[in-house]
């Protein structure tokens, strides 16, 4: 005969011990025992919520977008965004995220450090957070104690910047220029190029800097910017003729000897590569950030890599990557042409973790304006390039307001 216990005798029995669970993921491949390297899932963990236990569970993503909500001091974009997050590590609940920066200011790391951990602390199921911070001290060059001061009266600067010559930096950096001055922006352009300058030729303008009773430089004016340059120093057949030391100076010069005034953007025609002069501007000024300009091609990107290097190194955040000479469209049959390839500068841009800023189109006009001395931006505001420049523009005020 079977005898049934009472009822009582039942809820008075202890409970069994509950024991946290992996849960069954299933296996896509690449990942040690069914994990996928972009789903990769911490140990779940039991917690009890108005008399439920409920399953919680903490993914590197989880943790990349509260991350995205660390700005960098002094920058309207985040650390995720910057390329400064190396690495996420999850155990149990306990997330540990090794961060890197090359500054010598003190006060960035420890911001940054406690804001990212004050942000992993809001979300569900970790157990602890630390922020570690691997701190790399800016390449020497100019001297170990260089340090990076802003220009006076200016409020962000702005390097543009590539691996190599070809590719149209010139031509995007004075559009870009005016095209912010468009948007009601006061803005400057100096040329820093020194052997081989051209925004005098862009800009179609040979009269000569003067000087205030103060020994500094005031800047030409053309179509609503102030501008600075090599060209406007020199004749058409005159070359710079400069060892690597007067170069400097001539562009600490350029940079500190100049009247710019009140501006809210200072855009830096960078010269092409990565040497002496680059690492000159970057270490003394306080860049609020760079762009990289690229042509589509391979033979383009390698260089365009070795200058968002050289700006990470630095600690220069890499705003974006302009894509020149994109593509044409014949002016017979409006058909595309994709001359240098298709997709480089996105693939770049993912591949760096920075944003496609835009893509501009290789323009008979564009270059026709820019041997006239009058930018595409300024002549043709119906122009398909007109329109990409200002709208990159306006992008570039939203990350630099």
């Amino acid at each position: 005969m079977l005898v049934l216990a009472p009822a009582k005798t039942q809820l008075n029995r202890p409970r069994p011990r509950l024991r946290p669970r992996e849960p069954n993921l299933p296996n896509r491949g690449g990942g040690r025992g069914g994990e996928s390297h972009k789903t990769r899932i911490s140990t779940v963990y039991l917690s009890r919520r108005a008399g439920k236990l409920r399953v919680m569970s903490i993914s590197e993503e989880q943790v990349k977008n509260a991350l995205k909500s660390v700005k960098y001091p002094g920058f309207t974009r985040d650390i995720v965004s910057f390329g400064l997050v190396k690495s996420i590590q999850i155990d149990n609940g306990d997330v540990k995220v090794q961060v890197a920066l090359a500054t010598n200011d003190p006060n960035v790391p420890a911001t940054i450090k406690n804001d990212a951990e004050r942000a992993l602390g809001t979300l569900e199921g970790i157990r602890s957070a630390k922020v570690l911070i691997d701190i790399h001290a800016p390449p020497g060059g100019t001297g170990a104690g260089a340090v990076a001061t802003r220009i006076p009266g200016v409020r962000h600067i702005i390097a543009v910047g590539s691996g190599k010559g070809g590719v149209g930096k010139s031509t995007v950096a004075a559009n870009l220029a005016v095209a912010l001055e468009q948007t009601g922006a006061r803005v400057g352009l100096c040329d820093c190029d020194i052997y081989g300058p051209s925004i005098s030729l862009m800009f179609g303008t040979r009269e000569r800097p003067t000087a205030t009773d103060e020994n500094m430089i005031v800047p030409i004016e053309q179509y609503g910017l102030r501008l600075m340059s090599m060209g406007f120093l020199l004749d058409d057949t005159s070359p710079a003729i400069l060892r690597g030391p007067m170069v400097t100076r001539y562009t600490q010069q350029f940079l500190r000897q100049v009247e710019w005034g009140e501006l809210d953007y200072l855009v830096l025609d960078l010269p092409p590569g990565t040497g002496d002069i680059q690492l000159t501007i970057v270490q003394t000024v306080a860049l609020s950030g760079a762009i990289i300009v690229t042509t589509p091609q391979e033979v383009a990107l390698i260089d365009a890599r070795k200058a968002a290097t050289m700006f990470e190194k630095v600690n220069v955040p890499v705003l974006g990557l302009i894509e020149n000479m994109s593509y044409f469209v014949s002016p017979s049959d409006k058909k595309r042409y994709d001359i240098f390839g298709s997709g480089g500068g996105e693939r770049e841009a993912k591949r760096l973790r920075v944003q496609l800023l835009g893509e501009i189109p290789i323009d008979i006009a564009t270059r026709e304006g820019g041997d006239r001395g009058i930018p595409i931006v300024s002549e043709d505001v119906t122009s398909p390039v007109t329109a990409e420049f200002r709208r990159i523009a306006h992008e570039i005020r939203k990350l630099l307001p």
